[in-house]
């Protein structure tokens, strides 16, 4: 019985198989899958330079590219990218009330960020709650756009949740633009 307990994780690690990385020639974008081409629609990522669009699909539960990772554990969503990769659009869905998005930007070395919260749904409850700058600081409220000057260099949060202070649906889709 204990024999076969250790084999377990070794099984596990034995199956798990690389992200087919392929680049479009002629185009400024590449797309990572973990999935046959059949399902590759559905859960992929495209990054372009000047727009990139991270989607909220479950492949995205692991790491994609260049650091870009999702994880969600108690109702937050932890979504983790490089600054480097600025600007970018980020899809994200909240299911349940109450649910947070942490965005965590690594090694940010702009004088300022520019952020804004754009949803499809007229009554949604949603805002930047906080920001925790490369100090440590935080500052917060705000609305669903954010205009901030960052001190220092680091990594920058950007806290995305309901408004106490305002009633509406917290369930639903929206998008994080980020320059």
């Amino acid at each position: 019985m204990k024999k076969s307990l250790l084999l377990i994780p070794l099984i596990i690690i034995s199956c798990k198989k690389e992200a087919n990385v392929t680049e479009v020639p002629g185009k400024d974008s590449t797309i990572v899958s973990e999935m046959p081409d059949s399902a590759y629609k559905a859960d992929s990522i495209a990054l372009r330079k000047k727009d990139s669009i991270i989607n909220n699909a479950p492949a995205t539960k692991e790491v994609l590219q260049k650091g870009v990772m999702r994880s969600e554990k108690e109702g937050q969503v932890i979504r983790t990218a490089d600054a480097s990769q600025l600007p970018f659009t980020l899809g994200e869905e909240f299911t349940k009330d109450g649910q947070e998005l942490v965005l965590k930007l690594t090694n940010y070395n702009q004088p300022n960020i520019k952020a804004k919260i754009l949803t499809k749904e007229k009554d949604f409850n949603i805002r930047f709650n906080q920001i925790k700058l490369p100090n440590g600081d935080y500052d917060g409220p705000f609305s669903r756009d954010i205009t901030y000057e960052t001190p220092g260099k680091g990594e920058v949060w950007l806290i995305i949740g309901k408004s106490n202070m305002a009633s509406g649906n917290t369930k639903g889709s929206f998008t994080v633009s980020v320059e």
